[in-house]
């Protein structure tokens, strides 16, 4: 069981700079690939980053490319997401997820464990 802890957001103005932590529980965290997606009411849950076990892959949405950089602590057993040139558009529910496995995905369906998420406002 692995459970994920978000912090970090807020509101910034358009142009500005955030930076997400995720804190996981357990002493497997590097056993983890791990992402971050974002959810705005009434929408779809949507793939923002992700980082490999290892750290050593990460892949990123076409949207947030060049802006957001996405790393892992493992001797303090965090993720964090570094969000650069912010965007109106950015604005959502940001959510750390938790997959037990090499890959990462981009889809929501095969991580395993979920933050509760963390509110980033941008306003223009």
């Amino acid at each position: 069981q692995v459970q994920l802890v978000e912090s970090g957001g807020g509101l910034v103005q358009a142009g500005g700079s955030l930076r997400l932590s995720c804190a996981a529980s357990g002493r497997t965290f590097s056993s983890y690939a791990m992402g971050w997606f974002r959810q705005d009411p009434g929408k779809e849950r949507e793939f923002v980053a992700a980082i490999s076990r290892s750290g050593r892959v990460t892949d990123y949405a076409d949207s947030v490319k060049d802006r957001f950089t996405i790393s892992r602590d493992s001797a303090r057993n965090t993720v964090y997401l570094q969000m650069n040139s912010l965007k109106p558009e950015d604005t959502a529910v940001y959510y750390c997820a938790a997959r037990n496995g090499v890959s990462i995905p981009t889809m929501t369906g095969p991580y395993d464990y979920w933050g509760q998420g963390t509110q980033v406002t941008v306003s223009s």
